[in-house]
């Protein structure tokens, strides 16, 4: 998992959106604490240490604290919005994370060795299904990434997820099938291929927990 990090955040009175546009004039951002069963809190966090942590790498899969007076709330970034013009972050939305949460979570994929791939050597060319595999897993325990290593692999070879070797706690969404993250295609026929049921899109949630909206910020 890749290293925590601290923000210090204010509790808000007020909601709305001119509430948040006023934070957001004094270089603050709004944004909501909720899950583990308890009241969603809604707090104000500092825009320049917010922006180093979500530019640093990892945000989404990156297990943080939020100070909040006396209390301390340890989180995971759910989702954040930015203006669409200046790319400057509006909201972020935060699970609380106790020791029993389990989370979704799309894990990068890398490979090693690709100078000394048998397959590539002869020509073949690595054909990335998966950019990132979805799995379940403890919410302290997220890996940084999945690394394939591609030395035994020849052309016209399929690399499945049983290649991965996975941490305890974690398992792959799809369990119906060893499906494919990669291939080492023959020359000319490397089209990138497609895998039924990939993930449309990088997400991160609470397995049988709904989100507790906040309404009027957006």
């Amino acid at each position: 998992m890749s290293d925590t990090y601290v923000l210090e955040g204010q509790l808000r009175e007020r909601v709305g959106k001119g509430a948040a546009r006023e934070l957001r004039r004094n270089k603050m951002v709004p944004a909501v604490i909720y899950g583990d069963k308890k009241d969603p809190v809604s707090v104000a966090l500092p825009y320049k240490e917010l922006s180093m942590q979500l530019h640093a790498g990892g945000f989404m899969t990156t297990v943080g604290t939020i100070k909040v007076g006396s209390e301390e709330h340890k989180v995971l970034a759910k989702d954040y919005q930015l203006e669409p013009v200046r790319d400057f972050i509006d909201h972020v939305d935060f699970l609380r994370i106790s020791k029993n949460t389990v989370v979704t979570v799309e894990i990068p994929v890398t490979f090693l060795n690709d100078e000394e791939c048998l397959g590539l050597k002869q020509g073949g060319i690595l054909n990335v299904v998966r950019h990132t595999v979805e799995v379940n897993c403890p919410a302290d325990s997220i890996p940084d990434g999945f690394t394939i290593d591609l030395l035994p692999f020849e052309i016209g070879d399929s690399i499945n997820i049983s290649t991965i070797t996975l941490p305890e706690g974690v398992e792959p969404t799809i369990t119906d099938r060893d499906f494919t993250v990669a291939t080492i295609a023959s020359p000319g026929g490397a089209a990138e291929e497609e895998d039924e049921g990939a993930p449309e899109a990088p997400e991160t949630e609470v397995i049988g927990e709904e989100k507790e909206e906040e309404e009027g910020e957006e």
